[in-house]
């Protein structure tokens, strides 16, 4: 099989050659030259006309059979290549589309984020105005209290920065969204 394959395209590359040359300066000038010599066999009495014809028309009808066969062949090669492109146009056709679908469910889940922490902010303010709050109303307390309070405050602000942070990996995720779909 693998000899078989060999062969075939070595005989594949001959009919590309073929072909190429065919259509080529060389090629015109070559059969000019062969047509006017034999036209001018039969006027210098060398051979005669009627078999110059016949002959003439043999080569010519044979040759004429084995372009078509080679034209064909490149047909053929020049088909399967622009099925194969076809082919791989579509994939990446469809990857560009999985591409945007991640990239606005991405997007949607950014917005989604974003919401929760603009809500966890307002809730973070509001245990702020809470503390304050008991702070004011409590001010006589003892001093275990006060330390509580303390404590609360630290994870609030523990909290915000956190917030902060997320905010800006949120921020930053929306950049890079908005960078994919300029290159696409």
């Amino acid at each position: 099989m693998k000899k078989y394959n060999e062969k075939t395209e070595v005989l594949e590359k001959i009919a590309d050659s073929i072909t190429s040359w065919i259509g080529s300066i060389q090629s015109l000038i070559v059969h000019t030259l062969l047509f006017l010599t034999s036209f001018l066999l039969p006027m210098l009495h060398i051979v005669d006309f009627d078999k110059m014809l016949l002959i003439l028309t043999t080569v010519l009808s044979l040759e004429a059979i084995y372009l078509a066969i080679f034209i064909q062949m490149s047909v053929n090669k020049s088909h399967e290549k622009i099925e194969d492109i076809q082919e791989d146009i579509e994939e990446i056709s469809e990857d560009i589309e999985d591409i945007q679908e991640d990239i606005e469910e991405i997007s949607e889940d950014i917005e989604e984020i974003s919401e929760d922490i603009e809500e966890i902010n307002e809730d973070i303010e509001d245990i702020q105005e809470d503390i304050e709050e008991i702070n004011e109303e409590e001010e006589e307390e003892d001093h275990n209290e006060r330390a509580k309070n303390v404590i609360l405050r630290s994870n609030v602000n523990s909290n915000k920065n956190e917030i902060k942070a997320l905010k800006d990996i949120i921020s930053q995720l929306q950049n890079e969204i908005e960078q994919l779909k300029k290159e696409e």
